[in-house]
């Protein structure tokens, strides 16, 4: 079994309706077991934890929702 990881990205995902925004596009993806967006924090953390998919496939779907994903 692989080993579960934890990613986080600086966003523009700013409000409870940009989470609604991006909530299908990062539930659609297999293998993320949990993931949080502190919109407390001035950089808007995601927090992603997989174990199956990468840095880069999380940025783009942040990206095709129509958000910023820059990991940290």
């Amino acid at each position: 079994m692989l080993s579960m990881k934890t990613y986080k990205f600086k966003t523009t995902i700013n409000c409870a309706s940009c989470i609604r925004a991006v909530t299908s596009h990062l539930n659609k993806l297999e293998g993320i077991a949990d993931w949080k967006v502190d919109t407390a924090n001035p950089d808007k953390v995601l927090e992603v934890q997989t174990d199956a998919v990468d840095a880069q496939t999380i940025k783009s779907t942040v990206e095709q929702a129509g958000f910023k994903a820059e990991q940290l």
